[in-house]
């Protein structure tokens, strides 16, 4: 008996130590495989509807990576980051919960297995290692202090090489060569806001890598507005908003502005402009200065997606691109949680087609911002609709390396 309650302390007590030895940053969330870090999805003629909804919560199921962590040393070709910020709106606040709400609207993007069929690709299953991030450490308290540590943070994971090597050109065969300015093959990070305040650390960490980029920028608002317009700038801190951030990013030559509207250099497309959204005429003019042309949404009904795509292509050319999204440029009835909603924006279904149609261009990176899933329906319409659009991103991404053949 003695020796049997020796023997029950002891296990006891190894137990005990287990316990204590065991870090929980070793632990990863329920199904997942550390090892290759492509998540395991059903292919053809395999278990599909599985269980989705169970396990820790990351996009789409993606392995759970701390890169800004323990893992800072691990590789990917694309990453997931949540920018928790949303100090800088002017109506509604609540996006610093879009990271978290916008990966409970992707568990099911993989229901089936995750394939595009427009596109005709399997993003999780086209040989690219894709994880999920986390969040970047955001305080609530300093927004100056919070924009450094978005660009910090955002910087750090676009400057490490990618995981897969860019290959051969489709056509020729012949080698890829980076399309960065510093010659580096570079990860593509996509970005979950966050209110559109975020974009200018974003642009910022992007200009390290690529120097002034062109942008596609879905919304249903200019955001080019001068700070003494848009909130008054009461301070200098006040003056970067969401808002104003793009003209920041014009003043600081982050983007490829042009000198007048015919410039061959406008590479930016803001922003479907909704129907009850009226600005002035100098805002406008603002926005011309600021390197920018328009789609208006109500356009939609006269040249149709096809029409949109067309005047997109035109503009950003085959430069390397940078795609920002709005939430609201969505019209409120599918998504009506955000910061600043206005009605007669573009459907769910519209959008997504819209960036299906921007297949085999350079998007070296992404955003989607202004989620505040507090606002959402019981369904969680808005934050389905944003994992719907990502899903399309990330699929256009993986069709197109972000390299080119040598002259």
């Amino acid at each position: 008996m003695k020796s049997q309650t020796v023997a029950l302390f002891a296990l006891v007590f190894a137990a005990v130590g287990f316990a204590h030895d065991h870090h929980h940053e070793d632990q990863i969330p329920l199904n997942y495989v550390k090892y290759p870090y492509q998540a395991v999805y059903p292919g053809d003629n395999e278990v599909t509807a599985d269980s989705i909804f169970s396990g820790i919560t990351t996009f789409a199921k993606l392995p759970w990576v701390q890169c800004l962590g323990k893992d800072r040393d691990t590789t990917f070709d694309i990453a997931f980051i949540g920018a928790p910020f949303d100090t800088g709106t002017s109506y509604r606040p609540g996006a610093r919960f879009g990271p978290a709400g916008i990966r409970a609207g992707s568990r099911r993007l993989t229901l089936y297995g995750g394939y595009n069929v427009p596109l005709e690709v399997n993003p999780f299953h086209s040989g690219l290692k894709i994880v999920d991030c986390g969040d970047i450490p955001v305080t609530p308290y300093d927004n100056k202090f919070a924009i450094q540590q978005i660009e910090g943070g955002h910087r750090e994971l676009l400057h490490r090489p990618a995981f897969s090597p860019l290959g051969n050109d489709a056509l020729t065969g012949k080698p890829l060569v980076p399309i960065s300015v510093d010659g580096k093959n570079h990860p593509r990070v996509v970005t979950l806001g966050g209110d559109h305040t975020i974009v200018l650390p974003l642009l910022r960490s992007i200009h390290s890598a690529y120097g002034p980029i062109s942008v596609i920028h879905f919304d249903s608002h200019l955001d080019t507005w001068k700070p003494s317009v848009f909130g008054g700038a009461p301070s200098d801190q006040a003056a970067i908003n969401h808002g104003t951030y793009f003209y920041w990013a014009s003043q600081e030559g982050l983007i490829k502005n042009g000198s007048s509207i015919a410039s061959i250099l406008f590479p930016c497309l803001p922003t479907p402009i909704t129907e009850c959204f009226d600005p002035r005429p100098a805002d406008y003019a603002n926005d011309d200065a600021s390197g920018f042309r328009r789609i208006e949404a109500r356009e939609i009904d006269t040249i149709g997606t096809d029409g949109i795509i067309k005047r997109i292509r035109e503009t950003v050319g085959d430069r390397p691109v940078y795609l920002s999204i709005d939430i609201d440029s969505i019209d409120p009835a599918f998504a009506p949680a955000t910061g600043t909603p206005e009605t007669g924006g573009w459907s769910t279904r519209e959008l997504r087609t819209i960036i299906r149609g921007l297949d085999g261009l350079h998007i070296v990176s992404a955003d989607i911002v202004e989620v505040a899933p507090a606002y959402d329906t019981n369904a969680e319409l808005t934050t389905m609709a944003a994992a719907d659009v990502l899903f399309e991103v990330i699929s256009v991404m993986a069709k197109t390396p972000l390299g080119k053949v040598a002259n």
